[in-house]
């Protein structure tokens, strides 16, 4: 038997599952974003960016905009689904935190856990958990998601 290594050693991954989903760097939206430019410009230059959302999502929640947080959050988390299904993602299967160009994803669907708790809406809270969960059991810790 070979030990796994790579994005899924650390994810436990099981050899007869699907393999991890790996996306794409995108360094025109990310480059710009670690340049500390305003994530709303890379978003409008970048629709399809989910690191783009996600770092909107994330400054709305530490802001207490909890409502934009939300809706940022939820593009966010639906642009990383379309790039995730586009690169062989079936709807499950390991999503690696340590891959960096998939944190945008998972960092859109930490903060809908977090907002969506936040305004009582706990089953889709729960579904994000478990999703972040599903993706990577260290991307939750890593996000500050319980």
């Amino acid at each position: 038997m070979t030990i796994p290594t790579g994005p899924s050693a650390g994810h436990g991954h099981n050899l007869l599952g699907p393999q991890p989903t790996l996306l794409p760097a995108d360094p025109a939206a990310t480059d710009r974003l670690d340049a500390g430019e305003s994530p709303a410009a890379v978003a409008a230059d970048h629709p399809t960016s989910s690191a783009a959302w996600a770092t909107l999502a994330e400054q709305a929640l530490d802001a207490g905009e909890t409502i934009a947080a939300y809706a940022y959050a939820r593009t966010g988390y639906h642009r990383g689904l379309d790039q995730l299904r586009r690169n062989g993602w079936a709807g499950f299967g390991p999503v690696p935190w340590e891959h960096v160009p998939n944190r945008g994803f998972l960092r859109a669907v930490a903060v809908l856990a977090k907002a969506s708790g936040t305004i009582g809406e706990l089953d889709e809270a729960t579904r994000c958990r478990d999703l972040l969960d599903d993706c990577d059991p260290a991307a939750a810790p890593a996000l500050g998601v319980a």
